[in-house]
């Protein structure tokens, strides 16, 4: 791995790999798969055999818009209350299992009732991935109760899918830079004031730029759940890996954070890019 990085860098970049040890590389390597791996359409279709782009070409016309909306709702909820509760002792590894026991069981409601019981669903589960998303991040060194980590979190969400003007390899960076704007406004006011009563306008920015993303997969899965073969104990089976697409994303970024804090944005950056999948 070291020796293939090197041969890429050369002149004033020489030094900066040398300075990243071997575990580290491998970090970012796995990081890079985690981050570029298959959607989670792909996710589902593999698993089941089943491909939904028919099913997500028949929903209503007002459909976009419904899912939006709940999307929105559910990511207000999880940022206001995932991660009050928890503590800030560092964890070796994540509690990812327990995490996707929960939003399975929440899934089974999805796969019982179909389209209609999404509003009811998305929230809780949001919420339990959200707590999940921070759990990683604190395995990671970050610190629960930091601001920047919050919104970080929320970021996490929006790592789902790659929308069609995305390019290959800088999609992850891409979306981060997209977002940068409204995560460092959004972390500020909840620096200055909090987050307890009525979101700020600030935080409901972020939630609106990174609804537009995770709402692609909230669609994606919920026509999963709606198909009538795959009933309440298909919809677990979904949303367990609805939670570990993301929980796969959220350990690329929060690896990447980890190396960034480390090394700096830039070298990371560039050896990322360096990393062939």
């Amino acid at each position: 791995m070291v020796d293939r990085l090197e041969k890429v860098f050369s002149g004033r970049y020489f030094e900066d790999i040398e300075e990243m040890d071997t575990f580290d590389l491998r970090d970012l390597e796995r990081a890079k798969v985690l981050l570029e791996s298959s959607g989670l359409a792909a996710r589902i279709t593999d698993f089941f055999g089943v491909p939904i782009e028919k099913g997500l070409n028949m929903l209503p016309p007002d459909w976009n818009q419904r899912v939006m909306e709940i999307t929105k709702s559910a990511l207000s909820k999880a940022v206001q209350s995932a991660v009050m509760t928890m503590r800030q002792e560092s964890l070796s590894r994540p509690s990812c299992f327990w995490h996707k026991v929960a939003v399975g069981a929440t899934g089974g409601i999805g796969g019982f009732f179909g389209l209609g019981a999404l509003a009811v669903e998305l929230p809780i589960s949001t919420v339990i991935m959200m707590r999940s998303i921070a759990d990683i991040a604190r395995s990671q060194g970050e610190s629960v109760h930091d601001p920047d980590t919050r919104m970080a979190c929320m970021e996490t969400f929006a790592l789902g899918s790659k929308n069609q003007n995305d390019s290959g390899d800088s999609s992850y960076f891409t979306v981060r830079a997209a977002l940068a704007s409204s995560m460092t406004h959004a972390a500020e006011h909840l620096s200055q004031r909090g987050i307890a009563g009525e979101v700020s306008p600030a935080i409901v920015r972020l939630i609106t730029r990174v609804t537009d993303r995770f709402s692609l997969q909230v669609s994606e899965k919920a026509v999963a759940q709606a198909l009538p073969a795959l009933g309440a104990a298909g919809g677990a089976v979904i949303n367990t890996l609805f939670m570990d697409h993301f929980q796969d994303r959220a350990t690329g970024h929060f690896i990447v954070r980890r190396l960034e804090r480390k090394y700096g944005p830039g070298i990371v950056k560039e050896a990322y890019h360096s990393i062939k999948k």
